[in-house]
């Protein structure tokens, strides 16, 4: 039953078997693309890899999947009716529950390379980068909507991208117990007969019971301490820097364990319930360097950062590979023990790899650039590409 209640008063009660059970079902004919081999290969060793990290970083961080909206959303009031606790800017939209102690964190994500790629693997991709937003927010993953767009149906190709990515989805959602309670199609979006990358969007919405407890991406305290949550792996397929740098979109996208997801989502909500971390911000489109760079240069007071560690791998993966599941969060000295005893009591794999402090980004012997320089590519891209 869909029960609906208004100041504590029952005011609607819908069965929701004719709703969800009963609704019509389309079979139509399905087809996996004739060219998945093909693009399931890549070969990196074929490519030009030699390039100025710092450039690199510094491009990245400008180019507009990356950089900053706020030219556009500064033009219109974010700030409604003055609910908004964290602006725009962090991982999660966090928003106040008036006449209570309670928040609730919004997230929207969806990576339609690897979807691309791989449907059902992008599909799950995208549930589990939203729910590890609005948990890096201190918020518990409840439930989606979906507004999942797709090129034209009546083409067995397309039609099998749909059901690979609905798949995806579900499987996701039932592991993660986040109920998709709403949600819309789009299709046939072509262009003289070329469709879209597939792009299941996946609206995530989650609950903060205390408002105190919420969190944000970016660096706080000189001398904090940098943890990198979860392993790098050898995973640029579908990436931001193949795309970017190479006009590639190709390989498998990273892969995604989703019980493994649910563990790092519990572990964080515990670490912001106990006030043991001071920052959280997950890795995604553009890896480890981008992520870092984002922790330095999107808060009130940017601050620089400094780490070096070993991953076992060559130094493009450690920068820029996408792999799933990763997240930075820092603490204070003193609540460092603390944080590694829940990541071990979760056997979550983790690394302290610097700490919070200056005016530059320093990752180990490959970066060392001015944290000014990356803020005003950062912030000033969008506006600069648009006029």
């Amino acid at each position: 039953m869909l029960t609906l209640f208004f100041k504590n008063e029952k005011v609607a009660e819908i069965p929701v078997k004719p709703i969800a059970d009963e609704a019509p079902v389309y079979d139509r004919p399905v087809k996996e693309p004739e060219n998945m081999n093909e693009i399931h290969e890549l070969y990196i060793s074929k490519l030009n890899l030699n390039r100025d990290y710092n450039e690199t970083l510094e491009e990245l961080m400008g180019n507009l999947n990356l950089a900053s909206k706020k030219w556009v959303y500064e033009q219109y009031d974010h700030m409604v009716r003055i609910n908004s606790v964290v602006l725009p800017g962090s991982d999660s939209a966090v928003v106040r529950i008036k006449g209570t102690k309670k928040a609730v964190a919004i997230s929207t994500d969806c990576n339609s390379r690897y979807c691309y790629l791989d449907p059902f693997v992008g599909s799950q991709i995208a549930v589990c980068e939203a729910a590890r937003n609005v948990a890096c927010s201190g918020a518990k993953p409840m439930a989606i909507t979906d507004c999942l767009n797709f090129g034209n149906p009546e083409k067995p190709e397309i039609m099998w991208q749909f059901k690979k990515a609905v798949e995806g989805m579900s499987e996701a959602c039932k592991i993660l117990e986040t109920p998709v309670v709403s949600g819309n199609v789009s299709f046939y979006n072509e262009t003289i007969g070329t469709p879209i990358f597939p792009t299941p969007t996946v609206g995530m919405v989650g609950l903060i019971e205390n408002i105190d407890n919420y969190v944000t991406q970016w660096f706080k305290n000189k001398g904090d301490k940098i943890i990198l949550i979860g392993e790098t792996k050898e995973e640029l397929g579908g990436s931001e820097y193949l795309a970017y740098f190479h006009d590639l979109v190709k390989g498998t996208p990273p892969a995604i364990n989703v019980e493994h997801e649910k563990v790092l989502i519990n572990t964080l909500l515990e670490l912001s319930e106990n006030k043991l971390i001071n920052s959280a911000h997950d890795l995604s489109e553009g890896g480890f360097a981008v992520a870092l760079a984002e922790c330095c240069i999107t808060g009130p007071n940017p601050i620089g950062a400094s780490v070096d560690f070993s991953l076992g791998i060559d130094d493009i993966y450690l920068l820029f590979s996408e792999t799933q599941s990763r997240v930075i969060v820092t603490c204070g000295k003193d609540n460092l023990k603390n944080v590694e005893k829940s990541l071990n009591d979760s056997n979550l794999y983790y690394q302290v790899i610097g700490e919070v402090g200056g005016n530059f980004l320093k990752i180990n012997n490959l970066i060392d650039v001015d944290i000014d320089a990356l803020k005003r590519t950062y912030y000033t891209s969008m506006e600069r590409y648009v006029r």
